[in-house]
């Protein structure tokens, strides 16, 4: 009898999810390999936007963290996450849907994950901007505020500071 690995015995169909084990986020095996698949796929084309982000973001080169891209976080794929200040960076295309992004970013901030939106446009015209932006959002997650606001209020006012959108914005 041969033994079953952790990942093994989880993608049999009697298994629970991998509830509690890695970061499985409560999703079973298959469905977890689906989501990897997936954004190893949105890895491989990015957009243009991404492309140019990623280039900001890669090589721990804003701030010194670390980025990761079209990273698996629950259910979700995020655009750009960094793990150690619990920040993902998503950029909102043409096609936007204000309530089902904020549905997201509610789901991901019970993961502790804070959600920096910026526009295609703000990539490709105001680089500058975006990056002060999260650059702000990295130096206010590693000096968590004794207070701190449950909307992100104050990274509102910075956005609208250095001139980006606030369009589907979330603290």
């Amino acid at each position: 009898m041969t033994q079953l690995t952790l990942n093994d015995y989880a993608k049999q169909n009697q298994a629970p999810p991998l509830q509690g084990r890695g970061k499985g986020w409560g999703l079973s095996a298959d469905r977890l390999a689906e989501l990897h698949k997936h954004a190893l796929s949105m890895r491989r084309n990015p957009t243009e936007p991404e492309k140019r982000l990623w280039r900001y973001l890669s090589n721990c080169q804003l701030e010194g963290f670390k980025f990761r891209r079209q990273d698996v976080v629950g259910h979700y794929i995020a655009d750009f996450a960094c793990p150690s200040a619990k920040l993902i960076v998503e950029i909102d295309g043409d096609t936007h849907d204000a309530a089902k992004d904020r549905i997201r970013d509610d789901t991901l901030a019970e993961f502790g994950f804070r959600v920096v939106r910026v526009t295609n446009a703000d990539v490709l015209h105001n680089m500058e901007g975006v990056l002060t932006c999260i650059s702000e959002a990295l130096r206010q997650a590693s000096k968590p505020h004794p207070n701190p606001s449950p909307e992100g209020e104050g990274l509102e006012e910075v956005q609208e500071l250095i001139g980006i959108s606030l369009e589907g914005s979330a603290g």
